[in-house]
């Protein structure tokens, strides 16, 4: 404000202020009439523009400190002299920076097109090429693994496998290794290492599993001795994932369709198990525990696994008749057998195991079975109790070594043994004689022997049938189930009755459930010891032996006789006697067994032979004691 008002003293006149303003006019004019050429200017264009800059604004302040002047003074004439000076330089000042601009656009005519302009044309394609590189990049490192990786899968040498030992399991190397070899199985004549033989691919194999699921040694050689590498595998697989929840109407209380519609309003998923079975039902999803319902509480299904359904269904149960369930807890089959019999005839539900009988009572009383009585004794003492030759129908669902429920127990791959299998099947064996003979043959409905196991081993399904069949005047007669694969008849070296097609066999890779085992067997007579049939196998093995001996064998003299020869005949003799012709010896025979199917007819026509002879012999028994009856009446 100082400044100003100094200046504010000193007041130019009119004529004064507009001849510095026409001088400053005709210097910028002949300063702007000068103009260098295009590359001096070029070159010295940053100098000018400071020059020319600092120039106006100098000449602004000027001016504005003369306008301001001007106006205190009340002058308006010099207001409009001004600002038409003013406007004058400004055009001028812009028309200069504009060529200096216009250079700068001639010089870098090519840096500046680029920046601006943006192309997406050429953007695309740039993105296009880019992506076709790094797919070029990542074919060209997959090949190089694939180069670098042996054409030929190779067993590991022994070096390898103890390296492998001592630090931890590479499972990702395992699972590799495991998918070659039973590739390599599946067509070994074609795919096989020279030099190696299928016994050193299945052995590393059964290491291999055994390492990566867990198994031990004997069980998993076991499942290899029993299926192809491929289907090895599927089952093993299956074994680690659940099997479907499944739920058993009770028909003594409800329906299945009534029973479905409650629990799909409640909250839980399910649909009907199969068209094998009108009561089954297979929950999907549940939104409330399935077993806390209040029709759980009540009685109106029971939670049980598809596979046990399967013995039920072949026992076949009829009304009024008299049924005995050797193994029962926890009561899921005794219900099922109950409910088909609507509460009529008498079950015996026998339980070992006092422990398990809570379970067992708690079942029959939930579900509202009237007609079973509960005890509990070792099943191989039930004919003492019960009775000989006294039941309809025996269900015998065998204690076993379970290895055919590993989904739900996964201790069984650690903990069975060819010990407990051997052991196990013992016992069965023992079992099955017991339910055999309380069976009556005679009954009128009945005579059936129900044999059920949850194990997957040849030993405790096929090998206890054959027993049986051998020590009891027993047949096997169809299931009555439409699927399931039939038993072995033939296993290694193992030879079984061809009538064990009958039996059947539940896998969880094929049928998706539990693994299970189920005969059906018929009493024919209630004659207690050796059947028919192994008295067939006696007769035969006789025959083949006395075939045997029936073979020509030259007689070779015995030693006291030539010594006599020698000391009483003369020399003449014995010149004679080695004159004469060497005895001549026959070829022995080799014996050809016959058939396996001869065999079976020879049994099945004595067997007939036999029950007809019985026939006439209780016949003729009960003629004579109604003849008798009639003499003594007289």
């Amino acid at each position: 404000m100082a400044a100003k008002g100094k200046k504010s003293q000193k007041k130019p006149n009119r004529k004064e202020l507009v001849s510095v303003q026409s001088k400053k006019k005709d210097d910028i004019l002949s300063e702007s009439q000068k103009k260098p050429n295009r590359k001096e200017f070029v070159s010295v264009k940053s100098k000018k523009k400071d020059d020319i800059l600092s120039e106006s604004d100098m000449e602004d302040e000027e001016l504005e400190q003369q306008s301001v002047d001007s106006d205190e003074g009340g002058d308006s004439g010099s207001e409009i002299s001004l600002d038409g000076d003013d406007t004058l330089a400004r055009d001028f000042l812009d028309g200069s920076d504009d060529e200096v601009k216009g250079s700068d656009s001639d010089a870098e005519l090519d840096s500046d097109s680029d920046s601006d302009d943006h192309d997406p044309q050429t953007e695309s394609t740039a993105i296009d090429a880019a992506n076709r590189r790094i797919q070029q990049e990542g074919q060209d490192e997959l090949q190089l693994n694939i180069k670098e990786q042996p054409d030929e899968f190779r067993l590991p040498t022994q070096e390898e496998l103890e390296e492998e030992a001592r630090g931890p399991p590479d499972l990702t190397g395992l699972q590799q290794r495991i998918k070659e070899i039973v590739r390599i199985l599946s067509n070994f004549s074609a795919l096989r290492q020279e030099g190696a033989t299928r016994k050193q691919y299945i052995e590393q194999l059964k290491l291999d599993l055994g390492s990566y699921y867990g198994y031990n040694e004997f069980l998993i050689s076991s499942f290899v001795e029993m299926f192809p590498p491929v289907e090895l595998m599927e089952l093993i697989e299956a074994f680690e994932k659940p099997r479907p929840i499944t739920l058993r109407t009770n028909t003594l209380k409800t329906r299945r369709r009534d029973l479905a519609g409650v629990l799909l309003n409640r909250g839980i998923n399910l649909d009907p198990l199969s068209k094998w079975s009108k009561v089954g039902l297979v929950v999907y999803d549940h939104q409330v525990p399935y077993g806390a319902t209040p029709e759980y509480m009540a009685g109106h299904y029971m939670v049980q696994s598809a596979s046990s359904f399967l013995p039920v269904m072949a026992l076949a149960p009829q009304e009024k008749e008299r049924i005995v369930d050797m193994a029962a807890s926890p009561g899921g089959k005794t219900t099922y057998i109950a409910a088909l019999m609507k509460n009529t005839g008498i079950i015996y539900a026998n339980e070992m195991k006092e422990k398990r009988l809570s379970k067992l009572t708690s079942n029959l009383q939930r579900l509202g079975v009237t007609n079973t009585v509960v005890c509990s004794y070792d099943g191989r003492e039930l004919p003492k109790v019960l009775g000989h030759n006294t039941a309809d129908r025996v269900l015998l669902d065998a204690p076993c070594s379970g290895t055919g429920v590993i989904s739900k127990d996964e201790s069984v791959k650690t903990s069975k043994t060819a010990v407990d299998v051997q052991n196990f099947s013992r016992l069965q064996k023992e079992l099955i004689l017991a339910a055999i003979d309380m069976v009556d043959a005679n009954s009128k409905t009945g005579g059936y022997v129900v044999y059920s196991t949850c194990s997957m081993m040849v030993i405790e399904n096929e090998d206890v049938i054959d027993y049986a069949l051998k020590k009891r005047d027993v047949k096997l007669v169809p299931c009555g189930l439409d699927f399931g694969r039939p038993g072995f008849v033939r296993f290694r070296e193992r030879r079984f009755h061809p009538s064990l097609e009958k039996t059947r066999r539940f896998y969880p890779h094929v049928h998706n459930m539990d693994g299970f085992f189920v005969a059906k067997l018929k009493k024919m007579s209630n004659s207690k010891g050796v059947s028919a049939a192994s008295e067939v196998e006696q007769e035969v093995e006789e025959e083949e032996v006395s075939e045997m001996e029936e073979v020509e064998i030259p007689q070779q003299p015995q030693k006291k006789e030539l010594l006599k020869k020698k000391s009483t005949t003369k020399s003449n003799d014995l010149k004679r006697k080695f004159q004469d012709k060497p005895p001549t010896f026959e070829k022995r025979k080799k014996y050809k067994p016959p058939p396996r199917e001869e065999i079976s007819k020879a049994r099945e026509e004595k067997r007939e032979a036999l029950r007809e002879a019985k026939k006439k012999a209780t016949k003729q028994t009960k003629s004579s004691s109604t003849s008798k009856k009639g003499r003594e009446g007289v």
